[in-house]
C-alpha cells in the first residue's frame, strides 16, 4: 500500500494552500461528532486550507450568513470530550428542494468553498451526493441569474464530497463501526448494570427497550454483553410460538439466578411483520409466569453523554483521512465515505454503501431475514451466531472423558470473567468437566481448584477484576508440581486467560513437552491485559476499559483546571514498556505530548514540548496535558518531567502531577471488553474441542504439535490461532512487548492534532474498498 512520506505531506500542503473546505454535521446527533469536527478542522488547517464550520447542518448551508464561519485552530479546542455536536444539526426540508440546493451552492462558492465534509447518516450522505452531481448545473444557473461571475463558476467547477458516518445504530454497510455506536453501548450497559442490582434485590424481570428502529445492532451487542435471557431485533423475528419458548427459557434461567433480562429493539417485529412492543412482552410474562416485571425504555439517553474512547479515536482517524481524501480528490474521483476496516481507515464509494444499506431494508421488507443478517456484515452475523449459541445452550446429558483447566495469569484485566463464563458454559454443554484454578500457575501447582458448574458463572459477564484470582508466577518456578496436578485430575486441555505472563507461561509449558508427557495437551491463551503487550493479537482483553478509565481521569483533570489560569498537568499511565495505553489515551483526550518507550525522546524534545506549551499559554489556551507511560525512559521520570516543566515554564504556567495508577485496572468492563471476552471464550473452547477430537487416540489425548499451543488473537478483524513457538522470535522478552506494534501509526495523528510539525512517513492512507453483496458476505468481521 502506498505510504505518505514527508514529501507527500509537502505536496498535500501545496494542494491545500489557498483551498477552502467546510465541515457540517447533519441528521441525528451522535457522540464523537465533535471529535470528528475537531480532527477535520485541524487537519485542514495543518495542510494549509481555509476551513469553515457550517452550523445547523444543511439548514445552515442553505441559510448562509453567520451559519458559515471561518475556523481557527483554537475554534475546536476542548470539544473532543463533549457529546452531541457543538456546530449543531438539523433536519432540513429546504435542502431537498432545488431552490434550497441553489442557495447552498451560492453560499459555498461565495466563500470559495469547493470541498465539503459531511458527518451524518445515510440520508445526509445521499443528499450530499445529489448536491455534488448537480453542482455544475447549479453554478451555471447562478451565472445565468447574475449572482456569480462566469470566472467564478469555472474556478470552482466541481465539488469534492467526503462523508463520515455518524449514527448510534451502526447501520451503514461497508464500515465496521459508525461514529457514536460504541458510546451508545456504554450508555446502555451503564443502565443494564444499574437495573441488574435492583432486579436481583426484588427477583424481578426487566424488559429493556433500546433504540434501533431498523437495525438491531445495539440490542444484539448489549444482549451479548449482558447475558440477556431473550432478545428481539428487527433482522431476526421470532418464529411462531415464541411466547411459549421465551417463557420456558425465563423459567429455566431462574434456577441459580434471581432475575431475568429481556432486551427488545424498538423496531422488533414477529415473523408476520407485526410489531412486538415492550409492553406486550411485559404483560405476557406477568400473565404466563406471574413474575414481577418492569419495562424501561432507554430512549434518547443513548444519544447523550460524553463519547467513549473508541469513538474519539475513531473520529480522529476518520477525520484526518477525510481531509487527505479531499485534498487528493479530482473531478473524476467518486464521492467517498471514510469507514473503518479492522484498525484502519478506508475509503468507500459513497453510493455503493448507500445502495447496500438500502438492500438490507429491502431484504427485511421481503422477509428474507437470513439475507438481511448477512448483508449487515460479518461482525453482525458473528455476534448473532454467538448469542444464539450461548442463549440456548444447556448442560450436556452425555459426559465426555475430557477435563478442562482454566486459569487467570498476570494482573487482573476487565473482561476476564466474561471469557471464563462463556468458555465454561460452552465446555459443559459439550460434556466436558471444567476445573478452575485460583491464582494462576501457582494455584495449578498448589492444587488450589474447584469444579465449575453451570450456574457458578451466572452474572460474571459484567464483573471486573478476576473472580478466579491471578498471579504472575511462571511455570518454570513450579513445573513438577504443575505436572503432578495435571496428572492427578487427568487434565485434557488448558485455557489460560492472562497477559504477557500467560503467553510466556504457555511457551514454557510447550518447550517442556519433551520432558513431561502430561504437557502434550491442547493449550490456548486468551490475551487479557490492560498493557496490550501480548504478541499475536492487536487487542487484549481489558485494554478498552483501561483506556476509557484513563480518559475519564484525564477529562476530570482537565476540567479541574478550567478555573485555573495557565496550568500543565503531567499524567502517568500504566502499560509497562508498551505505550499503547498512553498513546490511545492521549489521542482520546487531545494531549499536548505523550511520552512512550517505543518512540525515543531526548532532553531537546522535552525542551521543545515545554516551549510549544509556553507559546500556547501566551494565547487562548490556559491549560495543557502531558501523558507519560510509566516506563517510557529510565532517567526522564515523571518527577523529572514535572520539575523540568515547572522550571522552564516558570512565569508562564505552573505544573501538577497525577499518577492514575490502579484505577485503570478496576471497574466494570466496557461493552467492548464484555463482548470481546464472551466471543473469545467461545472461540477458544471451540478450538480446544476441535483439538481434543483431532488428537485423541484410544480414549487418550496426546497433542505435541506446535499448533496445539496457541495464542488466540484478533488481527485487523480476523481471529487467528498463532503457535507460541512462532511468536517467540517476534517477542522482545526484555521489555515484554511484541517487536512490531501496529498502533504506532497513530503517533503522527496525535502529534499533528497537537500542532507539532511531523513527518507522515508512518501514516498509511486509506485504500479504496468496494462494497458489494459479495464483499459483505465474505467479510471476516469479528
Amino acid at each position: 500500500m502506498k505510504r505518505l512520506d514527508s514529501v507527500d505531506l509537502e505536496k498535500l500542503k501545496m494542494t491545500g494552500a489557498g483551498r477552502a473546505m467546510a465541515v457540517l454535521t447533519s441528521g441525528g446527533d451522535a457522540q464523537g461528532m465533535n471529535a470528528a469536527v475537531r480532527a477535520v478542522t485541524r487537519m485542514g488547517i495543518y495542510v494549509g486550507a481555509k476551513v469553515y464550520l457550517i452550523h445547523e447542518g444543511y439548514q445552515g448551508l442553505v441559510d448562509g450568513g453567520d451559519n458559515i464561519t471561518l475556523a481557527h485552530w483554537h475554534s475546536v479546542t476542548n470539544i473532543i470530550q463533549l457529546g452531541g455536536t457543538v456546530i449543531g444539526s438539523a433536519r432540513c426540508k429546504a435542502f431537498t428542494t432545488h431552490e434550497g440546493r441553489l442557495s447552498a451552492a451560492f453560499n459555498l462558492v461565495q466563500r470559495g468553498i469547493a470541498n465539503l465534509c459531511v458527518c451524518g447518516g445515510d440520508g445526509s450522505l445521499t443528499g450530499a451526493n445529489i448536491f455534488r452531481s448537480e453542482w455544475s448545473s447549479l453554478l451555471q444557473e447562478l451565472v445565468e441569474k447574475g449572482r456569480i461571475a462566469e470566472t467564478v463558476a469555472q474556478q470552482y467547477s466541481y465539488l469534492n464530497i467526503v462523508g463520515l458516518v455518524g449514527s448510534i445504530d451502526n447501520d451503514f454497510c461497508g464500515t465496521d463501526m459508525t461514529i457514536g455506536a460504541d458510546s451508545a453501548l456504554h450508555r446502555i450497559m451503564e443502565i443494564v448494570d444499574a437495573i441488574m442490582t435492583t432486579a436481583q434485590s426484588h427477583q424481578r424481570t426487566f424488559v429493556l427497550e433500546v433504540m434501533g428502529r431498523h437495525c438491531g445492532y445495539l440490542g444484539l451487542v448489549s444482549a451479548l454483553a449482558s447475558g440477556a435471557d431473550w432478545l428481539f431485533i428487527p433482522e431476526v423475528p421470532p418464529q411462531e410460538g415464541w411466547e411459549d419458548r421465551m417463557c420456558a427459557r425465563l423459567e429455566a434461567s431462574r434456577t441459580g439466578s434471581r432475575l431475568n433480562i429481556i432486551i427488545v429493539a424498538e423496531g422488533a417485529i414477529d415473523a408476520n411483520g407485526k410489531p412486538i412492543s415492550s409492553t406486550y412482552i411485559k404483560d405476557l410474562v406477568v400473565k404466563r409466569l406471574g413474575y414481577d416485571t418492569r419495562v424501561t425504555v432507554l430512549g434518547h439517553v443513548q444519544r447523550g453523554g460524553t463519547p467513549s474512547a473508541f469513538d474519539r479515536i475513531l473520529s480522529c482517524k476518520l477525520g484526518v483521512e477525510a481531509v487527505v481524501a479531499l485534498m487528493e480528490a479530482s473531478p473524476d474521483t467518486p464521492a467517498c465515505v471514510i469507514g473503518l476496516s479492522g484498525n484502519h481507515a478506508v475509503r468507500l464509494p459513497l453510493m455503493e454503501c448507500v445502495e447496500m444499506t438500502k438492500l438490507v431494508q429491502q431484504a427485511m421488507n421481503e422477509k428474507r431475514f437470513n439475507e438481511a443478517v448477512k448483508l449487515r456484515g460479518g461482525s453482525f452475523e458473528n455476534n448473532w451466531n454467538i448469542y444464539k449459541l450461548l442463549a440456548f445452550q444447556k448442560p450436556a446429558q452425555t459426559k465426555t472423558n475430557n477435563s478442562l483447566a482454566i486459569v487467570n495469569v498476570g494482573a487482573p484485566a476487565p473482561g476476564m470473567n466474561a471469557a471464563v463464563r462463556s468458555a465454561v458454559r460452552l465446555a459443559i454443554s459439550h460434556g466436558h468437566k471444567v476445573y478452575a484454578f485460583h491464582n494462576g500457575f501457582q494455584g495449578l501447582a498448589d492444587d488450589n481448584l474447584f469444579e465449575m458448574e453451570w450456574y457458578t458463572v451466572a452474572g460474571w459477564t459484567g464483573q471486573g477484576g478476576s473472580r478466579l484470582g491471578t498471579k504472575r508466577t511462571l511455570p518454570s518456578k513450579c513445573m513438577d508440581k504443575i505436572v503432578n496436578t495435571l496428572n492427578k485430575y487427568s487434565i485434557s486441555a488448558l485455557l489460560v486467560i492472562g497477559g504477557f505472563e500467560g503467553y510466556h507461561g504457555v511457551l514454557e509449558l510447550f518447550e517442556a513437552r519433551g520432558h513431561y508427557e502430561e504437557l502434550c495437551i491442547p493449550m490456548c491463551v486468551i490475551p487479557a491485559t490492560i498493557s496490550n503487550n501480548v504478541p499475536g493479537t492487536d487487542f487484549s482483553l481489558g485494554v478498552d476499559t483501561a483506556v476509557n478509565a484513563a480518559m475519564e481521569g484525564c477529562d476530570k483533570i482537565k476540567q479541574s483546571a478550567s478555573g485555573t489560569k495557565r496550568r500543565v498537568f503531567v499524567v502517568e499511565t500504566m502499560g509497562g514498556f508498551c505505550g499503547y495505553l498512553a498513546t490511545s489515551t492521549g489521542l482520546a483526550v487531545g494531549a499536548d505530548a505523550v511520552y512512550i518507550h517505543e518512540d525515543p525522546f531526548t532532553i531537546r524534545d522535552l525542551k521543545t514540548n515545554v516551549e510549544h506549551l509556553a507559546e500556547k499559554m501566551k494565547k487562548d489556551i490556559q491549560r495543557g496535558l502531558v501523558i507519560r507511560n510509566e516506563n517510557c525512559h529510565e532517567h526522564y521520570t515523571t518527577d523529572f518531567i514535572h520539575k523540568l516543566y515547572t522550571a522552564e515554564g516558570k512565569g508562564v504556567f505552573d505544573c501538577r502531577v497525577n499518577v492514575l495508577g490502579h484505577l485503570q485496572q478496576g471497574g466494570a468492563p466496557s461493552p467492548f471488553d464484555r463482548n470481546f471476552g464472551t466471543k473469545m471464550g467461545v472461540k477458544a473452547l471451540q478450538w480446544i474441542s476441535e483439538k481434543l477430537a483431532d488428537n485423541c487416540r484410544q480414549g487418550r489425548v496426546f497433542a505435541n504439535a506446535p499448533n496445539t499451543a496457541c495464542v488466540l488473537g484478533l488481527n485487523r478483524k480476523v481471529v487467528s490461532f498463532t503457535p507460541v513457538a512462532e511468536l517467540k522470535p517476534l517477542t522482545d522478552f526484555e521489555h515484554r512487548v511484541p517487536k512490531d506494534q501496529w498502533w504506532l501509526n497513530m503517533r503522527p495523528l496525535l502529534k499533528m492534532l497537537a500542532k507539532y510539525q511531523t513527518s507522515f512517513s508512518e501514516y498509511v492512507p486509506g485504500s479504496l474498498k468496494h462494497v458489494t453483496e459479495r464483499s459483505l458476505s465474505v467479510d471476516a468481521g469479528f
